[in-house]
C-alpha cells in the first residue's frame, strides 16, 4: 500500500483480548472504594461514640456541679434568714428589755412618791405641817382643750383629826391680748361651787375634766386653801400649766 503523502502514521500492536483479567481489575477498584469508605465510617464513629463519651461525661459534671452550687446557695440562704431573724429578735428582746426596765423605773419612782407622800404624812417635819397642796396633775385627753385634772390635799400631823376647809383654784391665762382669771367651777362640771368643799383626815383628791375656752391661752393655776376653825391654817400655791400626754 503506497503512503499518503503529509498524514501521519501511527504503528499497530497486536494484543490479546482478556475481558476476565479487566473484570477482576474493576472488582479490585470497587473493593478498594468500599474497604475506604467503611474504614472513613467505622473510624468517624469511634470518634464520634468518643466525643459524646466525653460530651456525656462533662455533662453530667456540670450537673452534680450545679447540684452543688444549688444546695450551697440553699445552705447560705438559710443562714443569712438564720442571722435576719437573729437579729430582729435580739432587737426585739433588746426593746422589751428597755420598755420593762423603764416600766419599773416608773413604779419605782412611782413607789417611792407614795412613800416620801406617806411618811410626810405620818411623820411631817415641824416647818411643814398641817393643811398643805400635794400633787397637782394635768393630762391631756383626745378632745381639743379638754384636761383631766387632780389635786391632792394633805394634812401633815402627828396626831389626825378630821379637818375641814375649803379650796379655791383659778386658772390663770390670756384672751383677747389681756391677762384673765378663770374659776374652776366654770371650766368644769365636776365642781359645783368656787368654794371646794374639804373634808378629810389624812388627804383628799379634787379631780374631773376641765375644757379651756375658745382662744383661751392658760398659763397657770393658782390654787388657795383654808382650813376652818380659829387656828386654821392658810396654804397657797401656783404651779405653771404643764399638761401630760395620756
Amino acid at each position: 500500500m503506497s503512503a499518503v503523502k503529509g498524514s501521519t502514521q501511527y504503528s499497530l500492536k497486536v494484543v490479546p483480548h482478556r475481558p476476565a483479567r479487566r473484570f477482576l481489575i474493576v472488582l479490585m477498584l470497587l473493593l478498594v472504594v468500599v474497604v475506604c469508605i467503611a474504614g472513613a465510617y467505622f473510624a468517624g464513629y469511634w470518634q464520634g461514640t468518643g466525643t459524646q463519651s466525653n460530651a456525656l461525661q462533662q455533662l453530667e459534671r456540670l450537673r452534680v456541679e450545679l447540684q452543688d452550687s444549688q444546695a450551697e446557695s440553699e445552705q447560705l440562704r438559710q443562714q443569712v434568714a438564720n442571722l435576719s431573724l437573729a437579729s430582729e429578735v435580739d432587737q426585739y428582746a433588746s426593746e422589751e428589755v428597755r420598755t420593762e426596765v423603764m416600766e419599773l423605773r416608773q413604779q419605782i419612782a412611782s413607789l417611792e412618791t407614795d412613800i416620801s407622800f406617806y411618811r410626810g404624812l405620818m411623820e411631817p417635819s415641824e416647818s411643814n405641817s398641817g393643811l398643805t397642796i400635794g400633787d397637782v396633775n394635768l393630762v391631756e385627753t383626745s378632745q381639743a382643750g379638754r384636761f383631766s385634772f387632780k389635786v391632792v390635799m394633805q394634812q401633815l400631823a402627828t396626831n389626825h383629826q378630821v379637818l375641814n376647809g375649803t379650796l379655791n383654784v383659778d386658772v390663770i391665762g390670756r384672751s383677747n391680748g389681756g391677762v384673765t382669771r378663770v374659776p374652776l367651777y366654770q371650766l368644769s362640771d365636776d365642781i359645783d361651787s368656787e368654794d371646794i368643799k374639804l373634808r378629810f383626815k389624812y388627804f383628799q383628791n379634787v379631780e374631773g375634766e376641765l375644757t379651756l375656752p375658745e382662744g383661751f391661752e392658760a398659763q397657770k393655776l393658782e390654787l388657795s386653801a383654808q382650813a376652818a376653825g380659829r387656828d386654821g391654817g392658810k396654804v397657797s400655791k401656783s404651779y405653771s400649766w404643764l399638761v401630760e400626754d395620756r
